[in-house]
């Protein structure tokens, strides 16, 4: 398997890995099922396209097929994990696992920011396994705020939603909301 730059031409497949992707959703309970048209799949789909702009998504290439990606950007003024997608039939195959590790040298020596699902064993608990911790609130900027209540006002779940970050003190972190 290689990690490389997504071509502009491959915002087709970035999504189709992301839709194969929200079948785990389905599954657990928390079906994200959202029309093509909805502003939120909209500019979900802007950020995947300026992230290929950017050099900042990268697919996971097995065997000449993408079967993972994740999009980076900046919020805040800090890296931001915005989407990490496996396809099912690649999943538990540890693709999802060198896709983070590839986002955290990329942010390296900045922390690193994501949101999630708190609730769901494949979120926080796996990001926990790379050192990230759910980060109090207060210590969201202002666009992570926004993306969090874009995230809660659409999204099922919303209460389950929230802001994790990797490679700060984890003192700075503990301190109450």
């Amino acid at each position: 398997m290689i990690i490389r730059v997504a071509r502009p031409d491959e915002l087709d497949a970035v999504v189709s890995i992301d839709d194969d992707a929200s079948v785990l959703y389905t599954q657990a309970g928390t079906e994200v099922a959202l029309p093509a048209d909805h502003p939120f799949v909209v500019a979900e789909r802007g950020r995947f396209r300026d992230a290929i702009d950017n050099e900042r998504l990268h697919l996971a290439v097995r065997d000449g097929v993408a079967v993972a990606f994740m999009a980076l950007s900046l919020v805040d003024g800090a890296p931001y994990l915005d989407q990490l997608s496996v396809r099912s039939d690649s999943m538990r195959s540890g693709i999802g696992t060198q896709l983070v590790r590839f986002a955290l040298r990329q942010g390296h020596p900045h922390p690193l920011w994501l949101t999630t699902y708190a609730h769901l064993p494949w979120n926080r608990p796996y990001y926990e396994r790379f050192g990230f911790c759910v980060a109090p609130e207060h210590q969201d900027g202002p666009e992570l705020r926004e993306i969090l209540r874009l995230q809660r006002e659409t999204l099922p779940d919303p209460h389950e939603r929230v802001a994790m970050v990797a490679g700060m003190q984890r003192t700075s972190l503990d301190a109450p909301r």
